[in-house]
């Protein structure tokens, strides 16, 4: 399978909650979502975009402290990862993080790197670059065929819907 990537402009928050809405209605129990950027890239956004887009109401925060935030929503688990604060690796094999990944569940990682080889290969890996205090490019780069769907059901435009 040839990699497939897509990179979109991104006006404001509200346009990554959309990318990342969008990207929620399609996506596939299963999945595997990287985000990838600097801090106040918005990574945390876009997690809560996607929880709002599967139709989650409640508040959505921040795993920087807890390493995962686990949300039941819709059909599926979803369970939001923040790997910042990672020493090692290796932590992730104590905290049982792959008994996390189960078929039925989706996983959005962010700062999947510090994680090294026990994140898997990403469906959809998503990296955010900050162009100024509003402006984002979003980079997708889809790794399977459930990737390559997600990027290729955004159609031509930017706007989502």
């Amino acid at each position: 399978m040839a990699i497939t990537t897509r990179t979109l402009n991104l006006d404001d928050e509200a346009d990554t909650c959309a990318l990342a809405a969008h990207l929620a209605s399609r996506v596939q129990a299963g999945s595997v979502i990287t985000l990838r950027g600097p801090l106040a890239a918005g990574k945390t956004s876009f997690a809560r975009g996607f929880l709002r887009g599967l139709g989650f109401t409640g508040t959505v925060k921040s795993p920087t402290f807890t390493l995962v935030e686990t949300y039941r929503v819709a059909d599926f688990t979803v369970h939001h990862f923040d790997l910042y604060r990672l020493v090692d690796p290796g932590e992730l094999y104590y905290l049982g993080f792959d008994e996390y990944l189960l078929p039925g569940t989706i996983a959005l990682i962010e700062w999947p790197e510090r994680g090294g080889e026990f994140v898997p290969i990403p469906d959809l890996e998503i990296t955010l670059e900050v162009l100024s205090a509003t402006q984002r490019h979003a980079r997708l780069i889809a790794a399977t065929f459930r990737g390559e769907a997600l990027i290729e059901e955004l159609g031509d435009s930017k706007k989502f819907s």
